[in-house]
Order: structure tokens, then sequence, then C-alpha cells
């Protein structure tokens, strides 16, 4: 008998969660080590946090300004970033990651201007020379950085890798980040909440998905709010200075990579990103900081205010 099963871990900074529907619980255990393994594996590759990692070692040829061969993976990850930065102008960049050393968000103050532009002169991906499989860093103190990509990423392999093992119904779920194998057994598609970008553990919307990926980016992930101006963790690369205008950007995609980057990408194009999310074509949420909602998927929107919001 198939039974829906629910199995949750931790990774990447995330909680996550696998919803399956496995013939027994031993089966379900195996599914949910297939792909723990493989998060695992790419935690281990490309967190900025572990020393021992791949991207660990390429920041630091990056510090000397040294140039460095990438393996196949690593290669389509750079490829990837590079046409985000196309179809963004410029302002989707893996090398903006370096800003944080000036913001913090576990206190309520302002880095020093002269240090966040001291930090822009090793920003931009422009100064990156990318010559498959070779990286070159023409500026010695860049960094690289896939936080933006390698979440969605895993979730894209989380559900390549269930549909190999035969797996046709369930739901992986890596931090925010959804990616569908399939509908429920009983034929019924997910239903998936959206956060509510002001209101502490309140839902603006509930999608209903049968396949295809769905992420979120908002301005209340990790922010301060310093004389009613809330900074969030999304940077402009060009100014070094959080964007403003979007409280969120859902986006729904065939893969979970290109939800993920979509969403970042409007959000980073500030009062341009709904017309930017417009010609994408596809299905989307976006709210902004006055409230007001838009996108195909605003009439699933539940009570979105009007006025502008208090923080």
């Amino acid at each position: 008998m198939t039974l829906l099963r629910t199995r949750t871990f931790q990774a990447m900074g995330s909680p996550c969660e696998l919803r399956l529907a496995a013939r027994d619980a031993q089966e379900a255990d195996a599914l949910v080590r297939l792909v723990h393994d493989d998060v695992a594996r790419l935690e281990q590759r490309y967190s900025r946090y572990r020393d021992d990692s791949d991207l660990s070692a390429i920041n630091r040829v990056a510090a000397a300004g040294g140039s460095t061969t990438v393996d196949d993976e690593t290669a389509a990850l750079l490829n990837y970033a590079h046409t985000c930065h196309g179809q963004s102008g410029g302002l989707f960049d893996i090398t903006s990651g370096v800003l944080r050393r000036a913001w913090r968000y576990d206190r309520a103050e302002l880095p020093e201007r002269a240090q966040v532009q001291r930090l822009l002169d090793q920003v931009g991906w422009h100064k990156v020379r990318w010559e498959p499989p070779r990286l070159t860093f023409t500026v010695p103190g860049m960094e690289i950085d896939f936080g933006g990509i390698v979440k969605e990423y895993a979730a894209d392999r989380a559900a390549a890798l269930l549909l190999q093992a035969g797996m046709q119904h369930g739901l992986v779920n890596l931090g925010g980040d959804v990616r569908i194998v399939g509908p429920q057994p009983d034929g019924t598609p997910w239903r998936i909440g959206v956060r509510h970008p002001r209101r502490p553990g309140e839902l603006c919307a509930t999608l209903e998905l049968s396949s295809g990926a769905l992420a979120t980016s908002g301005d209340y992930e990790r922010c301060i709010v310093i004389d009613g101006v809330r900074h969030g963790h999304v940077l402009n690369p060009r100014t070094g200075w959080p964007v403003q205008g979007l409280a969120s950007v859902s986006v729904v995609a065939p893969l979970c990579v290109v939800a993920g980057s979509a969403t970042t990408i409007a959000m980073l194009m500030e009062h341009d990103g709904p017309a930017w999310l417009a010609g994408m074509a596809l299905p989307h949420l976006w709210i902004d900081t006055d409230g007001r909602c838009g996108g195909p998927l605003a009439d699933l929107a539940q009570g979105a205010p009007a006025d502008p919001w208090p923080e």
C-alpha cells in the first residue's frame, strides 16, 4: 500500500522536508538518504562556511588575484551565473558576496559608506575572466558566492534522483525552495503556502502545483530596520546597499534554479522588477513595500493591504 510519508532533515543552513508516496517506511528512508547524501555533497562542495569546500579553494585563488581550473559541475553553475548576469543587466552578480563584510544583520546599525565603497572595488563579474574551464580573477580580494543558485540546483537534483528511483508522487522543500515530483497520490495538486512578508506566521497566498518548482525571495529573510527603513539582505552590486521597492517575489518555473534566480533578479531590479517578470512569461506574484501586489498569481493573494505596512 502506498502512503504519503514525510521526512525532515537539516541542510544548507535550512530546514528541509521531503513528502513521498512510498510503499513503506524503508523505501521512504532509503529515498531520503539518497537525497540527503547529494544535498550534503553539494553543501560540502559549495559552502562558503567550510574551509575545506571547493568554493573556499576557489576564493583563496580569488583573494590572490589568481587563476584556477574548475570541474564540469562547477563550470555549469558558473555558466548559469554568467547567463543570469547578462539577463539582469549585470545585477545578478555572484561576486557581490564580498559585501557581507560590511553588512551585519545581527546588530541594528548601518555600515560606514566608505567601507562599502572600498568593497565595491572587489565586486563585478566583468572583472572575472571566465574561459571554461578556466577562471581568472583580475582584481585581488574578490570572491565567488553560489548562495543564490546552489540550494535551488540541489532541489532540482533531488527531484531528478527521485524520478530516477521510480518516485512518481513527491515534494522536495529545501528551505523554501520547492520542487514537485508529480501530483499527490490521489492526483490532486500540492498546496504550497507563500509566507507573508510583513506578518510573521501568516501566509499571503496558497498555490497549487502538480509539477515544476516554486521559489520566493523577500526583504524579510535577513534584515535590519533603522529609522523606519528596512534594509534587507539582497544587495545591489552597483551601490553595495540593500535594494528597495519589492517586499516579496514568488515565481513558478519548470526548474527551481530558474524560479530562484528569477525572484532574485526581480528583487534586484527594484521598481522595474514587475515589468521584467512580466516579460519572463512565468507565473509569479510580487508584493511591493507599500503592500500592493501584482502578477498572474495576484488573485491568490489573501488580504494584502493597500496601505503601507507597519515595520
